[in-house]
């Protein structure tokens, strides 16, 4: 385990903090990479400060560096000067939407509690390859693009079979009905919903449209952990791991949580909804 850091730690040369660490420990630059789920090249701009590292970036160097506590305790606070960064979504469609997909499943694979809200779709790791392509493909991408992000995407999928982690998605009812593809594709998609609920590592809740709102369902937000808060607003996406900042989501999730059904009661609904597809298809 790599011990304290010499150089300093504060915003401007945390790259080069990273670097001495990599150094200590003796692990190439690119068994690091590979580990932290970038490229050797994107590493080595972090390392010579070329390149501002994210909060992820940190994140995920920190975990394949195995630093010890006070090392960690350390970057971490000056890792929170910046702890919040806005990145518009603009941004990811110019430098290339699958590679922010795969640089989310790398965050997930270090994670082992996910929560997530979602008052807009359904969730991205609970998603059909046909509702897939309905909610990327609104955003003008060619073909191959969409492809690309499409493959990420359903690559993100494979953690939910990881029994050691725990996956926990409260969503609104309106969710189950807002028709982004045909009701035959919707009906398949609230399929998957019902038959995800029923994996043991999985727990999802819905919303009832009559339960008394105890918020507002302003925004969709992603919780990995107690660590780390990842918010979608529709210009741009926040990531954050400032605590007080991450408390505030986390008791958003729990009062909605509370309001939400669960197991049977989440089917039945689902499977209601699900049954009015198909009686269309059958009537159309």
């Amino acid at each position: 385990m790599v011990g304290p850091v010499r150089a300093g730690v504060n915003g401007l040369n945390i790259g080069r903090a990273l670097r001495e660490l990599r150094e200590a420990s003796g692990k190439q630059a690119k068994v690091v990479a590979r580990s932290a789920a970038m490229s050797p090249s994107k590493l080595s701009k972090i390392e010579n400060e070329v390149l501002a590292p994210s909060v992820m970036d940190v994140e995920r160097i920190l975990t394949a560096l195995e630093v010890s506590g006070e090392v960690k305790d350390q970057l971490t606070k000056a890792a929170r000067r910046t702890a919040t960064e806005a990145t518009a979504w603009r941004i990811y469609r110019r430098t290339g939407s699958h590679k922010h997909q795969e640089d989310i499943r790398g965050i997930e694979a270090q994670t082992f509690l996910l929560r997530i809200f979602q008052p807009s779709c359904i969730p991205g790791l609970a998603q059909s390859p046909e509702y897939v392509r309905a909610v990327l493909g609104r955003h003008g991408h060619t073909d191959d693009t969409l492809e690309k992000m499409m493959g990420a995407r359903l690559r993100r999928q494979e953690i939910l079979y990881d029994s050691a982690r725990e996956f926990r998605f409260i969503i609104t009812e309106s969710v189950l009905r807002w028709r982004l593809v045909p009701a035959p594709m919707m009906a398949a998609q609230l399929d998957k919903l019902i038959a995800l609920s029923r994996m043991p590592n999985i727990r999802i809740g819905v919303v009832p449209s009559v339960a008394a709102m105890p918020d507002l369902p302003t925004c969709s937000f992603v919780l990995f952990d107690a660590r780390l808060a990842i918010i979608e607003i529709p210009h741009a996406e926040i990531t954050t791991r400032e605590m007080r900042d991450i408390e505030v989501y986390v008791a958003k999730f729990n009062v909605f949580e509370r309001v939400a059904v669960f197991d049977e009661d989440m089917r039945a609904l689902v499977a209601g909804v699900r049954d009015g597809f198909l009686s269309e298809r059958e009537t159309g």
